[in-house]
């Protein structure tokens, strides 16, 4: 296997914008809770004299941070682990509130450089997609899952009008062989959805495999459970006048980030700034907006790195309002 890269070696989506919105400050408590490459961690330490938490579930991200907190003793620790699980995670180091939390959900470019992760089909590669290496892989469920089973994922978190196809495909192709390419599956859905099997692109200019991978990945890792419970998470961390950023690159995240803030702010920024003091709705909203409108990437940052170009930024700030029970999620 090939040296790994240093983490922080690349710079991650809208950096500036997600810097911008945690506003780093001396002796402030940060949690990057997809560390990945380390690049906002970086940011961090270098704009302030602070303390970072990084979290990842990927042993190789953990590893690859390694040079990264040796160059900032004392002042970045890293956790294998979920990003849902922080509170306890960073619990366990007697942290119990944080000024800042920042969530990069999409996968590093690391992951998606690498053909033995399985995660893209740029590049030929074993179809696993675990962030964990733990537990079945795209291959077992691609192999294993009932055609209706394989529609539903596809449809449901790829958001693909043609996953009934796709799926049908799939069960056909495995008959004669077990699928456990990314290549050959690509290929597959390719075909499936009649576009060619050359990676040609449809009319949204998106390669026909990607929804499918997409989905595999999102089911495979419980990806939006996951959001649900960092949400959460963040919320009760939080300090009064902390931030949480959430980068997204998909609908079916940037809906749950959005409704999980609006419907704890009221659905407005600052709604709570205009409403009289002694009103118990207001007294209850654990978040002021920063931002109405998700914030997208400037062409120029799509220009020098195509992967951004989905990318959505919704930041919120904490009040000092009681977090809500989980039950009341959106």
């Amino acid at each position: 296997m090939t040296a790994m890269a240093e983490a922080g070696d690349h710079r991650p989506v809208m950096l500036a914008e997600v810097m911008h919105a945690l506003g780093p400050r001396d002796e402030g408590v940060y949690v990057d809770g997809t560390f990945g490459g380390g690049g906002y961690s970086r940011a961090l330490l270098e704009a302030a004299h602070c303390t970072v938490w990084g979290i990842d579930r990927d042993p190789e991200a953990i590893e690859r941070g390694a040079g990264l907190a040796r160059q900032y003793p004392g002042r970045l620790t890293l956790i294998k682990g979920r990003f849902g699980d922080m509170v306890g995670l960073l619990r366990s180091h007697q942290v119990a509130t944080v000024d800042g939390v920042a969530l990069d959900l999409g996968l590093s470019s690391l992951q998606l450089d690498d053909p033995e992760r399985g995660f893209s089909f740029r590049l030929d590669g074993p179809l696993d997609m675990r962030m964990e290496k733990l537990g079945p892989s795209a291959a077992d469920i691609v192999n294993g899952a009932t055609e209706d089973e394989l529609a539903d994922i596809i449809h449901r978190y790829g958001e693909e009008p043609n996953a009934r196809r796709i799926a049908r495909a799939i069960v056909k192709a495995r008959a004669s062989a077990p699928i456990s390419r990314t290549g050959e599956l690509a290929d597959l859905v390719r075909s499936a959805v009649r576009r060619g099997p050359r990676g040609k692109k449809g009319r949204d200019g998106i390669d026909p495999a990607t929804r499918t991978f997409q989905a595999l990945r999102i089911y495979l890792n419980d990806e939006l459970g996951e959001l649900d419970r960092g949400l959460s998470a963040a919320e009760v961390l939080l300090s009064p006048g902390g931030t949480l950023v959430v980068v997204s690159f998909h609908s079916l995240e940037d809906r749950k980030v959005k409704s999980f803030l609006r419907a704890r702010s009221g659905g407005a920024p600052h709604v709570s700034r205009f409403l009289p003091a002694d009103d118990r709705r207001a007294a209850s909203f654990s978040f002021e907006l920063l931002t109405r409108r998700a914030i997208r990437p400037s062409t120029v940052e799509v220009a020098r790195n195509p992967r951004a170009r989905s990318a959505r930024l919704r930041a919120a700030e904490r009040t000092a309002a009681p977090a809500w029970p989980m039950e009341h999620a959106a």
